[in-house]
């Protein structure tokens, strides 16, 4: 989490910065370095301890010397006093969509505008219309972003949850009296956003895990402090909910606590049909108003009594999971160790972090034996896209790369752009020379449900598209997705053999669970791949992979399962 600290910080920095008019380049240093940090390969902390900062891209003295002020106080002298040069509340408006320092600073000079419900209120109130440059869509556009800010301050992308959590499982798990530690709860059932973090614990000294759990860094407050129950605020203000149960009860308290909600009333009720009983304690016979304890110690035995197969937990959501488990049919779903390869990612020839050889490098040690590396086509020129004689440089260095490769080829491919009529950025016959073509939108957003929907089947028809991808275009928190009519796009999927992408960045997503479950049910095939821009995002292949789970997906569904020598013969390559 201290990654994530140090970024934000410099991001708050460059906003200040830019909000009082100070100089591009200094603004730009700023978030060119909080990117570089995210997207570091090496852990952060390590760099520290190892007085290598220097070795991040954009990270000279000065800013080295912040991170260690940083790392070692949680915060950031020179960014507290910059803070205190504006009003407060008004860098609060940079984190809404659509508002940027030239608004924020409009706002508050005309209208004395400081807070995000200071503008809501202005904006409701038609205020905002009164002020030179601002039309009704910019006042629709600043709702719709405070709307979709409030929804991501409740809630935790997936990442970050999982990030949370090991802040607290990790020291808690090392403890001699710990005997088993989960996350429970959506994000056990690796909802695509979580609320709160819930952990479960078996150990016979709840008293001193009690105190540990209170005492670990990442606590700001502490809500609750009982004998079996804790809750803490962590210092990013996420709630983390800490329970210990006695060893008999950990298989029922982890059904429990996983959830979903009508998955537990389901499991109830077919216990009661077995004249049983089954809450967190245990599962429990029923006789004569007397309750009399039978089993509760693993998930499995408790499935098996109420005459079920196990349910994996990203399928606790009340879907058909627990009749056809009944029948012992549910699917045998794709798991991370079935991925071969991964199709969408960038490299430095477009707005990548890292060069081919490295992403490379990363995808091999993640075990896979492909990478597709999708740099930006040439119209997309804010993300660096590669003009026709720039591809023939990146063909030849992985042409290069390949003949010194073994069990591994790295993949010429290209993240095609998709215009506003359905056209794609390159000709079809550029496009025919790469080894796998995903097609993308990446502009447009607001046109009409049929114009979005008609660009991505255009796309879908045409001979040399092999994935269409993050086929909403939503990131969460940020942007909604396009309006668009899946059966008219699954359709075409399935047609014309072009399959679908789930994107696995963690503000994407997209597809989400419910729409993948649908394409497969539709004939798709799924193609599910990180987006990664630097080679420790290839590990965003682990949220892909779950959001495929929960959309019921199986090997066979998913294209990355199959090898290199596959796939060319399904693109026909």
């Amino acid at each position: 989490m201290i990654t994530k600290t140090i970024a934000e910080i410099f991001r708050n920095i460059a906003k200040i910065l830019e909000l009082k008019g100070e100089n591009v380049f200094r603004i730009r240093a700023y978030e060119r370095a909080a990117q570089n940090i995210e997207s570091s390969s090496e852990d952060i902390q390590g760099l520290i301890n190892e007085n290598r900062l220097k070795t991040i891209p954009g990270i000279g003295s000065d800013l080295s010397g912040k991170i260690m002020e940083i790392a070692k106080t949680g915060k950031l002298k020179f960014y507290e006093e910059l803070r205190k040069t504006i009003p407060e509340g008004l860098m609060d408006l940079l984190n809404i969509p659509s508002v940027g320092p030239k608004h924020a600073r409009l706002f508050h000079q005309k209208l004395k505008i400081k807070s995000i419900a200071g503008l809501e209120k202005a904006a409701r109130q038609g205020k905002l219309l009164e002020l030179e440059g601002i039309k009704e869509k910019t006042v629709e556009n600043i709702l719709k972003g405070i709307a979709l800010l409030e929804k991501g301050r409740e809630r935790m992308d997936l990442a970050t949850a999982i990030l949370t959590a090991d802040e607290f499982i990790t020291p808690l798990k090392s403890l001699s009296y710990v005997k088993k530690i989960a996350a429970c709860g959506s994000l056990r059932r690796m909802k695509e956003t979580i609320r709160d973090i819930d952990i479960l614990v078996v150990s016979d000294y709840a008293d001193k895990v009690m105190d540990t759990f209170v005492k670990l860094p990442a606590v700001k407050d502490i809500t609750l402090k009982g004998a079996t129950k804790s809750s803490i605020i962590t210092k990013e203000g996420a709630q983390v909910d800490l329970r210990v149960v006695e060893e008999k009860s950990y298989g029922s308290a982890l059904i429990y606590f996983t959830g979903s909600k009508n998955f537990n009333i389901k499991i109830r009720r077919l216990a009661i049909k077995k004249d049983l009983k089954i809450n967190e304690y245990g599962v429990f016979k029923l006789k004569n108003n007397k309750e009399t304890y039978l089993l509760g110690k693993t998930e499995e035995e408790i499935f098996k009594c109420l005459g079920l197969s196990f349910i994996e937990p990203e399928l606790r959501e009340d879907r058909g999971e627990a009749e056809l488990a009944a029948q012992d049919q549910l699917p045998e779903l794709v798991s991370l160790k079935d991925i071969r390869g991964d199709f969408h990612s960038h490299s430095k020839y477009s707005d990548g972090q890292q060069g081919i050889l490295e992403m490379a490098d990363a995808a091999r040690q993640s075990g896979y034996t492909y990478l597709n590396i999708s740099d930006h086509s040439q119209g997309l020129k804010v993300a660096g896209g590669l003009s026709i004689e720039e591809l023939k440089t990146k063909k030849a260095e992985v042409d290069k790369l390949n003949s010194k490769m073994r069990n591994f080829r790295i993949l010429f491919g290209t993240e095609v752009d998709i215009d506003a009529n359905g056209g794609l950025d390159y000709p079809d016959a550029v496009l025919a020379e790469f080894d796998v073509v995903v097609a993308a939108i990446h502009s447009g957003f607001k046109q009409s449900r049929a114009q979005s929907t008609r660009r991505l089947v255009s796309a879908c028809k045409n001979k040399n598209v092999d994935i269409i991808g993050h086929p909403t275009g939503r990131l969460w928190g940020t942007r909604d997705g396009y309006e668009i009519n899946f059966e008219q796009l699954f359709k075409a999927a399935s047609d014309y053999g072009t399959a679908l992408e789930i994107n696995a960045y963690p503000l994407r997503l997209d597809l989400n669970d419910t729409n993948a479950r649908q394409a497969k049910e539709k004939g798709v095939k799924l193609a599910i791949s990180t987006d990664a821009h630097s080679a420790n995002q290839l590990r965003y292949m682990r949220l892909g992979v779950a959001t495929a789970r929960r959309g019921w997906l199986t090997k066979d569904d998913v294209l990355n399962t199959l090898s290199c020598e596959e796939l060319m013969k399904l693109f026909k390559k």
